[in-house]
């Protein structure tokens, strides 16, 4: 998965979005190690505090954890992995629906659309 970021968002946000997404499609599985942050950050073309800040926002949303000498995990709480999933896909779906009602679409349409 490529790292992207552009002048939408505050860019941390912007990565922290891209590691929930790492997360809940298995690119980064329950209990791995997480690669140190000098290293995401050089992957992703950041500074190095970006990209810390992105990740202790996961670790507060206990998506990740640090062991003291070890680096950091992520959960291996999958229901939470899965929550995190329904809440993205909820966000994208609504997302999705107001364009189409904004293109004038009603909800039948809509569905009909997606089923064809």
């Amino acid at each position: 998965m490529e790292w992207y970021v552009d002048n939408s968002a505050p860019i941390y946000l912007q990565l922290l979005e891209q590691l929930q997404l790492r997360i809940i499609a298995g690119v980064y599985q329950p209990g791995q190690q997480l690669p140190a942050v000098r290293e995401l950050a050089a992957d992703a073309g950041v500074n190095p505090n970006t990209m810390q800040k992105a990740l202790a926002e996961l670790e507060r949303l206990e998506l990740a954890h640090s062991k003291r000498t070890s680096g950091r995990f992520i959960t291996e709480d999958e229901e939470k992995i899965t929550a995190l999933r329904k809440q993205l896909a909820l966000r994208e779906v609504r997302k999705f629906t107001e364009k189409m009602q904004q293109l004038g679409f009603d909800t039948e349409e809509i569905l009909a659309m997606i089923k064809s």
